[in-house]
């Protein structure tokens, strides 16, 4: 199937007319592997699908926009980039509900680092596309999100975040700063830290597949 980004499938165990759907994006220099590796833990009606990033960055890493580095060594993202990516990824969800026999009112994001910024982004910018969001170990940039996104009908869209609190990639502090701001919308949030570094922790794979099914 030739959709616009190249893709891992898990199909459900129980088959229903419509399943629901778990999009799985990955961070910065990995690829759709990554997450795919926990697919056969997750809730067995629904479609896991992990999506590999546009911007191939050689050796089977790849990034939803580029990072830059200045000579004071500040890292500066390619917002341009990341909102092409942002609306790559939410063609690509309609992709999948006109290929798959996916329910289009059951759509969860589940992003890890870089492709948890782009989660909140798409999330934020067309929630009638997404329903939850999986937050794990990134933060919310709303430039990344389209402009008028604090006018969007956020009344359908349920959030989890976490992070690791000794995270050097990403600070926690980032990720704190982003819950408020969610809040400010109404967005319903379970935010849990953990004590680790830039990774998902077990308890966290856990606890939001218990938030999933809740």
């Amino acid at each position: 199937m030739n959709l616009s980004l190249h893709h891992l499938v898990r199909e459900p165990k129980i088959k229903l007319d419509k399943n629901p759907l778990l999009l799985l994006l990955h961070g910065y220099g990995s690829n759709e592997e990554d997450l795919f590796s926990f697919a056969s833990e997750l809730p067995e009606e629904y479609y896991v699908i992990s999506a590999r990033a546009p911007y191939d960055m050689m050796y089977g890493s790849y990034a939803w926009y580029a990072i830059n580095f200045d000579a004071d060594e500040n890292k500066f993202s390619d917002i341009g980039q990341a909102q092409e990516s942002r609306d790559i990824i939410a063609n690509f969800i309609d992709e999948l509900i006109a290929n798959y026999p996916i329910d289009s009112e059951n759509v969860t994001l589940i992003g890890f680092s870089q492709g948890t910024i782009l989660s909140y982004a798409v999330a934020l910018s067309y929630p009638q596309k997404v329903q939850r969001l999986v937050a794990m170990s990134g933060y919310l940039n709303t430039e990344i999100a389209i402009n008028d996104f604090k006018n969007n009908d956020f009344s359908n869209l349920k959030i989890f975040a976490s992070h690791g609190t000794v995270d050097q990639v990403i600070p926690v502090e980032w990720a704190r700063k982003s819950i408020p701001v969610i809040e400010s919308l109404d967005i319903p949030i379970v935010y849990k830290e953990y004590p680790v570094g830039h990774g998902v922790a077990p308890q966290n794979f856990f606890d939001f597949k218990n938030w999933l099914q809740s």
